[in-house]
C-alpha cells in the first residue's frame, strides 16, 4: 500500500448535472452521495477534506454531516476549474499537493486517493498524477466510454483517448481475441501540484479536449507531465445515471452493514 505525504481531498459538487439533476444529494444506503464519497476521502488520511459546490443545497447538506465546505462560483465548467478557486480561497501553497475525487464516486477505495497523492509526492518533475488500470477485454478497447491511456517509459502519459490506442494494425485487422499488449484504462482521479491549479486557469482550450471531451488533454496539450501509475486497487463503478446509482446501492448495503 502506497504512503504519501500531507494531501488535501477536494470535492467538487454541482446540482445541475445534465443526466443526472441533484445526483450529489441523491439517497444511498440512508445517506447522500456526498457523504459517501467525503467519508471515502476521509478515510484515505488526507490532511483536509474540503466540498467544493456553488450550490447552497449541497452546502447544507454537507455541513450537516460534519464536512467543510468551500463556496465556489457557478461560471466554472470543469472540476479542475472549480479546483483552481478553492486553492486561491484557501491560499495553499505552491508545493502542495491536492488530490480530486469526483462527487460521483462513492465506492472509491481509499488507497487509491492515498496512491494518487504519493505518485506525484514521488515525482517532483510532475505537475499531475493519475491511476489507469490493465484493460482485460476487446469490448472495453472499444467502448468509447472507457477512456485509454498510452504511457511513455517512464510512465508519464503520451496520450489519452476514447478511441482505441495503440492501435494494433495486424491484430485488429486479423480480428484476434487477444489483445497483444497491455491497454490501459484511465481512471478519473488526479492528483495535482497547487502551483499547476494556480496556472490552469490562464490555459486555453484546445481542440483536442473538445474533440475527444476530455480535459486532461488541455493539461497535456499545453506541456503538463502526467505521471500515470497502475492502480493498486480495483475501483468500484461511479454514478452517472439513475440506473447506475441503484447498482451502486446494492454494493454499498454491505459495506454499511460492516462498518
Amino acid at each position: 500500500m502506497s504512503s504519501a505525504p500531507d494531501f488535501t481531498v477536494i470535492i467538487p459538487a454541482r446540482y445541475a448535472s445534465t443526466r443526472f439533476p441533484g445526483k450529489p444529494l441523491f439517497m444511498l444506503a440512508g445517506r447522500p452521495m456526498i457523504e459517501h464519497v467525503w467519508q471515502r476521502a476521509q478515510e484515505s488520511g488526507a490532511a483536509r477534506v474540503l466540498i467544493a459546490t456553488d450550490d447552497e443545497r449541497i452546502a447544507s447538506a454537507a455541513q450537516g454531516f460534519g464536512a467543510e465546505v468551500v463556496m465556489t462560483g457557478s461560471h466554472h465548467v470543469s472540476g479542475t476549474d472549480r479546483l483552481a478557486e478553492v486553492v486561491e480561497k484557501e491560499r495553499l501553497d505552491g508545493q502542495s499537493i491536492v488530490v480530486n475525487l469526483q462527487g460521483d464516486e462513492p465506492l472509491m477505495p481509499p488507497e487509491m486517493i492515498r496512491q494518487t497523492a504519493a505518485a506525484l509526492a514521488q515525482r517532483p518533475d510532475s505537475d499531475m498524477s493519475t491511476l489507469a488500470t490493465l484493460i482485460r477485454t476487446r469490448e472495453e478497447v472499444f467502448d468509447p466510454n472507457v477512456v485509454k491511456v498510452v504511457r511513455d517509459r517512464e510512465g508519464f502519459a503520451l496520450y489519452f483517448s476514447r478511441a482505441p490506442i495503440p492501435w494494433d494494425r495486424s491484430g485488429f485487422a486479423e480480428n484476434q481475441n487477444d489483445l497483444g499488449g497491455d491497454y490501459l484504462r484511465h481512471l478519473g482521479i488526479y492528483g495535482y501540484r497547487v502551483a499547476f491549479l494556480q496556472r490552469y486557469p490562464c490555459l486555453t482550450e484546445v481542440e483536442l479536449e473538445r474533440l475527444e471531451a476530455l480535459e486532461q488533454l488541455r493539461a497535456l496539450w499545453h506541456g503538463a507531465r502526467i505521471f500515470v501509475d497502475i492502480a493498486e486497487a480495483v475501483p468500484g463503478p461511479g454514478v452517472d445515471t439513475p440506473a447506475d446509482a441503484e447498482r451502486v446501492e446494492a454494493l454499498l448495503a454491505p459495506k454499511e452493514e460492516r462498518a
